[in-house]
């Protein structure tokens, strides 16, 4: 993810200031509770304090909005096929495709309750979703471990549950249930159990192709194995 230098910094607080707007909104949401008009967009937030600014997405549409997007993929412009050191402090692009970063995850499950929203749509433009009521991830001492519950469908089913309490993993950060490394044979980075019903990371393909197994951007309870989709969203926001 884009890091702010300290004179970007400055230029970003100093209208905030001016305008006695929030000086440090830590998620969408409250960048959404100062001005409920903000439209959808790249914002700045601040997961860890004053010197973490980073760019992200807010969706301010999708079932109310305030959702502060932790991941996307739309076009495969990005390649998510990176080391631990990368997963950990976030890569990408907030305008397209990226990672908003573990350590960030971990800061923001620290300060507030967070929901979670998995938007996804296939190749021929149908969407669906899933939700869940809790999600937090852990501290980099916990491998990250990833808590989730309180699934809702909204057409997806649930593919993030046999997730839940595990490890993130990287080709080079093995820390899945499974002998070998899922990373590796899924081409991907994720909280891997033995492997997955969810690669998001996954290698970005178009379409239905069953010539490589479980290797593309996959939620199985709605596209099985071998359907990569077109988009996927990861993105929270507070318990209200």
């Amino acid at each position: 993810m884009k890091q702010l230098t300290f004179v970007s910094l400055f230029l970003v607080l100093l209208p905030l200031w001016a305008s006695g707007a929030p000086v440090l909104p830590l998620d969408c949401s409250d960048i959404y509770n100062y001005d409920n008009s903000r439209a959808s967009g790249v914002y700045t937030i601040y997961p860890i304090g004053a010197t973490s600014a980073v760019e992200v997405f807010c969706d301010m549409d999708s079932l109310e909005g305030r959702w502060t997007v932790l991941q996307r993929r739309m076009d495969g412009s990005v390649n998510f096929y990176r080391p631990w050191d990368q997963y950990k402090t976030g890569f990408g692009n907030a305008a397209g495709e990226y990672w908003l970063g573990l350590e960030n995850l971990f800061h923001l499950s620290l300060r507030k309750k967070y929901e979670l929203l998995v938007d996804m749509e296939d190749f021929e433009g149908n969407k669906v979703y899933a939700r869940y009521s809790f999600f937090s991830v852990g501290p980099e001492s916990d491998g990250y471990t990833l808590h989730v519950s309180g699934f809702r469908d909204g057409g997806a089913g649930d593919s993030l549950s046999y997730h839940s309490e595990k490890k993130f993993s990287t080709f080079d950060k093995d820390q899945d249930s499974f002998p070998g490394n899922c990373a590796r044979g899924s081409l991907g980075a994720f909280w891997y159990n033995n492997c997955h019903h969810s690669n998001p990371n996954g290698v970005y393909r178009w379409g239905a192709d069953g010539s490589i197994y479980a290797v593309g951007v996959e939620w199985f309870t709605w596209k099985g194995y071998n359907y990569s989709l077109k988009a996927i969203s990861f993105k929270i926001r507070p318990v209200q």
